[in-house]
């Protein structure tokens, strides 16, 4: 067997439907094109149509499979309305991707009702409302893989961490009850947990030239993180290499949150 042959079995997405949320930018971007460019048919979905659209331009010009669909993850009729319309492009998936997200971090004492709501609404609802509407089948077909982003705010509390890291480290509990629901039937459930990266998510942080500094000192590689940094996380999380890695929150961090 040649090393092509090896590694094409090992980690190719050939024949593969992937849903990626929060896909038409940042690190959500960045994923679906790695699961594109390794053979998935990817249906991104988020809520700017004109950044959608330029996103499965550029894969489908390169070959690949896509489409998008435009949604308002905020609301539970918003997700299940984009759960219904991702399935119906290229079938039900086998990969779902929750990248979708909203940073909003007002100090705690200033924390209000409707920030909370949103927050957790984006963050944290609509992946639980994907993976109820996915997982099951994923399950009885025997393949399936759930990855969550989410945050070093979900293991530690720091630039006012607020709801924001409250949704993130809810996630990544959901990650394990998920995993323990459906690894038994090849239904793998995995976070990735990012350090600083340069994203419009992060747009407060990256506009100060000082934290960003600062940011990247912290790290061991010397420098932050690029969307393109989770490409090879994604497609082994999402491939056949995977599936003994179930329940598990895996830092592409550059060393962040061991320094």
């Amino acid at each position: 067997m040649s090393a092509h042959t090896y590694l094409t079995e090992l980690f190719s997405l050939d024949g593969r439907v992937a849903v990626v949320t929060g896909g038409s930018s940042g690190i959500g971007r960045a994923i679906a094109g790695a699961l594109a460019r390794a053979g998935a048919s990817v249906v991104v979905v988020a809520r700017k149509e004109q950044e959608l659209a330029a996103t499965v331009d550029e894969l489908t010009a390169d070959g690949c499979r896509a489409a998008w669909v435009g949604a308002d993850l905020s609301t539970r009729d918003g997700v299940r309305a984009a759960a219904e319309q991702a399935a119906g492009v290229f079938g039900e998936p086998d990969i779902l991707v929750n990248s979708a997200g909203i940073n909003l971090r007002p100090p705690m004492g200033e924390l209000g009702d409707e920030v909370w709501d949103t927050t957790m609404a984006v963050n944290l609802e609509a992946p639980f409302l994907l993976g109820r509407r996915f997982g099951p089948g994923m399950a009885e077909r025997g393949f399936g893989r759930i990855i969550h982003i989410t945050s070093q705010q979900a293991h530690r509390a720091f630039v006012q961490s607020g709801a924001y890291g409250v949704s993130k480290g809810a996630l990544e509990s959901l990650a394990r009850s998920q995993a323990e629901a459906w690894s038994p039937y090849g239904v793998t459930c995995n976070t990735l947990v990012p350090g600083f990266v340069m994203t419009p998510l992060n747009v407060r942080l990256s506009s100060d030239p000082e934290k960003v500094a600062a940011l990247a000192a912290r790290t061991l590689v010397g420098r932050n993180g690029l969307a393109e940094d989770f490409a090879g996380a994604a497609v082994f999380l999402a491939s056949r290499a995977s599936g003994y890695v179930t329940g598990q929150s895996i830092f592409v961090d550059g060393g962040f949150s061991v320094h």
